[in-house]
């Protein structure tokens, strides 16, 4: 099957994009002639998966996506290294501990959860909009979602960010 390169030229930042769904995503955008910057927590797949896809269009940033600082340096990187920035996609997600009632959930474990999937997608919102903003940039940002049975923390953390 011939692959028409449907984001050629277009700079992408994939958080979560080390293993799953995210090294899956980047994956397709470098089929599609994306450039794309992998954002995650895990060097090691970081960087292999940059080896395996080549660095010419491929680069690995580490980024806690609930430091800002973090999210501020990979916008930084992204825009030295390409010039601009045309997509976000903030993938990386975190379960948390099953509770399988939703009165026997652990708090610590509630404010990990928000922390990575509320607070750290809209860091990533944050920054790649202000980025396209100031670029004039026709950018786009996606969000991963899924809900999931009897993962309630995070189908509640994932759900927090439709409101308001």
């Amino acid at each position: 099957m011939h692959i028409y390169f449907r984001l050629e030229g277009k700079v992408a930042i994939i958080t979560g994009g080390a293993s799953g769904i995210g090294a899956a995503t980047t994956n397709l955008f470098v089929e599609n002639g994306a450039l794309v910057i992998i954002a995650d927590i895990d060097d090691e797949l970081g960087t292999n998966l940059v080896q395996t896809l080549g660095s010419h269009i491929v680069s690995y940033k580490h980024c806690d996506v609930t430091i800002e600082t973090d999210m501020e340096a990979l916008i930084a990187f992204t825009l030295a290294k390409w010039g601009k920035l045309d997509i976000m996609i903030s993938n990386v997600g975190v379960l948390g501990k099953d509770a399988s009632e939703i009165m026997n959930v652990d708090m610590v474990n509630f404010h990990d959860v928000m922390s990575v999937n509320v607070y750290g997608m809209t860091l990533a919102i944050k920054h790649a909009s202000k980025a396209m903003i100031e670029a004039r940039t026709k950018g786009v940002i996606i969000l991963r979602v899924l809900l999931l049975e009897r993962h309630h923390l995070y189908t509640l953390s994932r759900s927090m960010l439709f409101l308001g």
